[in-house]
């Protein structure tokens, strides 16, 4: 796996990083361990101890941007690329925790992934908490922190890592934007029918289906 070219030689104040990271806000920062210095065992402590989760960027922990109706399309999106996936045993989905090492010092976490059986070694499930791989599907639904700088770099750090597809989960607009490259894309809306493309071929799925679950409703 090829290192992805990134620069810091020219971060000399907090909006320099906060630039380089794609114009996060700086809440979404963690200043100890000190940025530049954080390492992959941080990112593993403060999820045991604070339940929180951090992805590793150039040494700096970055904290995932959440929020409910996030959580809710990713875990129902992983669900049913689980059903299509498990049956024909064709690798693994992993969900929202699912912290995977796409270059050295870049620990990524996306909403959901699939991972097929060739790219894990000996084909099995691996035993460590941040394995080295590239999923060939990644899936990040966007919340209100993201922004469009964070996630170009997310997409160019996962095309250059190997990833197939990605796909972009917006739940305000309830589309899916599809990337097969990271600057080449189709946006799907809520008629229209998503598939798993080079990634996961034969895979369908109807997206007023998955975002009906943004409808639920308890009975009076």
């Amino acid at each position: 796996m090829a290192a992805v070219a990134t620069s810091t030689t020219t971060i000399e104040t907090l909006a320099d990083l906060l630039e380089h990271l794609g114009g996060i806000h700086p809440n979404r920062v963690r200043f100890r361990p000190a940025p530049g210095t954080a390492t992959e065992k941080d990112v593993l402590a403060i999820h045991d101890r604070e339940g929180r989760l951090y992805e590793l960027v150039d040494g700096v922990l970055v904290e995932k941007a959440v929020g409910l109706r996030e959580s809710l399309l990713a875990i129902a999106l992983a669900s049913i690329l689980r059903s299509f996936v498990r049956p024909r045993n064709l690798g693994l989905v992993t969900g929202a925790d699912g912290m995977m090492r796409l270059f050295p010092s870049l620990v990524r976490i996306p909403d959901a992934a699939f991972i097929s059986w060739d790219r894990l070694p000996n084909r099995r499930v691996p035993t460590e908490p941040i394995p080295d791989l590239a999923p060939d599907l990644a899936v990040e639904v966007l919340s209100v922190g993201n922004t469009p700088g964070e996630m170009a770099r997310k997409r160019q750090e996962y095309f250059e890592a190997g990833v197939h597809i990605v796909w972009q989960v917006d739940p305000r607009t309830r589309t899916v934007e599809v990337f097969t490259a990271p600057d080449q894309s189709t946006v799907l809306h809520e008629t229209h029918i998503l598939d798993g493309g080079t990634a996961l071929p034969g895979f369908t799925l109807p997206l007023q289906e998955l975002f009906a679950e943004l409808d639920l409703q308890g009975e009076d």
